[in-house]
Order: C-alpha cells, then sequence, then structure tokens
C-alpha cells in the first residue's frame, strides 16, 4: 500500500472497520472511518480521498446508492470506490460498477485480495 494515501471506510460492522483501518494505518494511510452510508457521503464530499471503501447493505443509503451520488456529485474529482459485499461478488460486479464503483470484493476478503484491488483502483 502506497503510504499517505487518503482511505474512507463505510461499514457497518466494527469489526471489518477495526481490521482495515489498522491494515491501511500500519500501510501509512490516513484512514477515516464511518458506519452508515449518509455519514459516508458527507464525509466524501467533505474530504478529498482517494479510494472509498464501500459496504452495500448499511444504514440510511446503501453502497451502490452512495457510490451512485460519490461519483455523479464529484465527477473527475471522484475518488476511486470498491464496493464490499456479502452477496455473490458475480453478479453483484454489474451493479457495482454501473453505480460508479471501480471494482467490488466479496465478504469475507483475505486481506491479500483487497490490497491487490486496492492497489489496481490506485495504480500503484
Amino acid at each position: 500500500m502506497e503510504s499517505g494515501k487518503r482511505i474512507l471506510i463505510a461499514d457497518d460492522d466494527p469489526d471489518i472497520i477495526d481490521l482495515l483501518e489498522s491494515y491501511f494505518r500500519r500501510g501509512g494511510c490516513d484512514v477515516t472511518a464511518k458506519v452508515n452510508g449518509k455519514d459516508a457521503l458527507q464525509a466524501a464530499e467533505a474530504g478529498k480521498f482517494d479510494l472509498v471503501l464501500l459496504d452495500v447493505m448499511m444504514p440510511y443509503i446503501d453502497g451502490y446508492h452512495v457510490a451512485s451520488e460519490i461519483s455523479s456529485r464529484l465527477g473527475a474529482e471522484a475518488p476511486k470506490i470498491i464496493i464490499m459485499t456479502s452477496r455473490d461478488v458475480a453478479s453483484e460486479k454489474g451493479i457495482a460498477l454501473m453505480s460508479g464503483a471501480n471494482d467490488a470484493v466479496q465478504k469475507p476478503f483475505s486481506l491479500d485480495e483487497l490490497d491487490a484491488k486496492v492497489k489496481a483502483a490506485l495504480g500503484s
């Protein structure tokens, strides 16, 4: 992971937030975490993030809607987005891409798998 990247994590599972915060901070990233879609969307609009990791099923606004809003509101300035879902990623990836996400990963995932997707999305 490239040091200095700003990552927004949005997931309503505190264990996943703890795991990802710890992992990316050890890699030198600046991490912000939110537990619902509404707060994630507000944070994405207020801050300049390089990447957003979005759970699909969250309170208030689901991850697909958040991804769509980030993409449409921020346009060319939008961060890269990776959807995290416990649903079958083979059938969900198309929806993720249509919503403005760059990729999707199925839960449970390995940190190596997620790291590879993050590096690919960030071009590092």
